[in-house]
């Protein structure tokens, strides 16, 4: 099995979308840890209080641009100013709810956004790597017991989850049409996409996430409403989901092999997927561990005129742990104590 060395990102320029939200701060904050020199470009923090500002993710970065996506001139002359080695592209509207209220936006900023993005890194001219961050629910939901592979048929439901397929068949066109792997000499860009499981973890402020509203309703002392009680996703911390895109991202600075410019499944190991029960009640358990007294409990609050939301959906890993050489470190329980850990602090 290959191994992935991190140290690859010592000294590089990487230019990270989306780096003031969730996942976005993190990344900063080990690429820094990296010796990598890191230009963000996002709106600001979309949530207050945010994992951003908390853990001081301006100071370690080289540039801090707070701009649309969708300002193509802007958006290109920082990409230049960057001179990037590494793109990762994380900004995204990135709420299923949200999705529902605002649909236009939503498909105006994951599918244009992305498409200036890469219209970008064609007019910059400039060799690097470049990650496309979508989703797990990029894949057409048939409720099925097996994850979903790579090769599996893009779909989406609800205007998000669309948003983010039309985005990953975006980024897949782009690569057939002008990053070809098979012509890497004539463009130098390395085109990839990766999806990602349920990730959670300290710093996650997103409304309607579940962590974070039971975090909010223990604080608080009340019982947390749960709207979809049954639903079974495939939890993951958000560290092991970033290791994952840093581990592809080193691959690909360190070979011309076309294998790694394709699309690739982050998730946890099989038997970590748990209902949405499953996951309040080991949260609940964790949090009456503390010295704050036992731990509130939770009602159901399923509706059935609430938007759509999939009851099932798991990730086939396989690709990514026997062609990458990753996997998880944490399973689902010490994700749900890490986390529980961190707001607790």
């Amino acid at each position: 099995m290959p191994e992935n060395n991190l140290n690859n990102f010592a000294g590089k320029s990487v230019f990270l979308t989306g780096h003031t939200g969730f996942k976005g701060s993190w990344l900063s904050l080990w690429l820094k840890t990296l010796g990598a020199r890191t230009t963000g470009y996002a709106l600001a923090p979309p949530t207050q209080p945010s994992h951003f500002d908390l853990a001081g993710v301006r100071d370690t970065l080289a540039d801090h641009h707070e701009a649309d996506l969708r300002d193509r001139p802007r958006l290109t002359a920082a990409l230049r100013d960057a001179e990037a080695d590494v793109v990762l592209h994380l900004a995204a509207q990135s709420v299923v709810r949200t999705g529902y209220t605002d649909p236009h936006e939503t498909y105006d900023v994951n599918v244009v956004g992305t498409a200036a993005l890469l219209d970008a890194v064609r007019d910059v001219g400039r060799p690097c790597v470049v990650i496309v961050v979508t989703t797990d629910k990029v894949y057409e939901n048939r409720e099925q017991v097996w994850g979903y592979r790579e090769t599996d048929a893009m779909g989406g439901f609800d205007p998000y989850s669309a948003s983010k397929a039309a985005c990953d068949i975006l980024t897949t066109s782009y690569r057939r049409s002008f990053f070809s792997a098979e012509r890497l000499a004539d463009h130098g860009v390395k085109l990839a996409v990766v999806r990602a499981g349920n990730v959670i973890g300290g710093g996650d402020f997103t409304p309607h996430a579940l962590l974070p509203d039971l975090m909010q309703a223990q604080r608080e002392g009340r019982p947390l409403e749960v709207r979809a009680p049954h639903a079974v996703r495939p939890w993951q911390h958000v560290l092991d989901c970033l290791g994952g895109y840093l581990a592809l991202a080193s691959r690909m600075l360190a070979s011309d092999d076309p294998q790694w410019c394709d699309a690739w499944n982050f998730g946890p190991m099989p038997g970590n997927e748990l209902t949405v029960r499953e996951v309040v009640a080991a949260g609940l358990s964790a949090w009456g561990q503390g010295e704050d007294g036992p731990a509130r409990t939770w009602i159901d609050a399923s509706d059935p005129d609430q938007p759509h939301e999939a009851g099932v959906l798991r990730l086939s890993i396989d690709k990514a742990m026997w062609e990458l050489g990753w996997r998880p470190q944490w399973d689902v329980n010490q994700a749900i104590d890490l986390t529980t850990q961190w707001y607790r602090a």
